[in-house]
């Protein structure tokens, strides 16, 4: 995997599910994982670690207790470590998170949205 090019848009291709991010490579001890999101997600933190949104296709939002930030192509938002927040998207929407290996996409919480982590694409 070490010095492979990587095609964004190719790995999408192979990403059915909504709401399960895909790690496509490793940077030190963070993944850099791909997820197609739509609908609404779960209130959620994590206590130990920032998590950035990168959205690379489409538009999302991310709801905060005290706030909404919207998003489009482009766009990039970090959401600071022990901040609740709730990402949705009404449509599609081709996402890029960075984050440290072993962070679960739901935080504290497991139920549905749990996705298990360390699954490549």
């Amino acid at each position: 995997m070490k010095n492979k090019k990587i095609n964004i848009k190719e790995k999408f291709t192979k990403i059915n599910e909504y709401w399960s991010p895909r790690v496509i490579t490793e940077m030190n001890n963070y993944q850099f994982k791909l997820a197609k999101i739509k609908g609404e997600f779960i209130w959620h933190s994590h206590d130990s670690t920032d998590e950035v949104f990168i959205v690379i296709d489409g538009k999302m939002n991310i709801e905060l207790r005290d706030d909404l930030i919207k998003l489009s192509k482009g766009d990039m938002y970090v959401v600071p470590k022990g901040v609740e927040h709730k990402p949705f998207a009404e449509k599609e929407c081709q996402i890029m998170l960075v984050e440290p290996k072993g962070v679960v996409n739901t935080g504290k919480i497991i139920n549905d949205f749990t996705s298990p982590n360390d699954i490549w694409v």
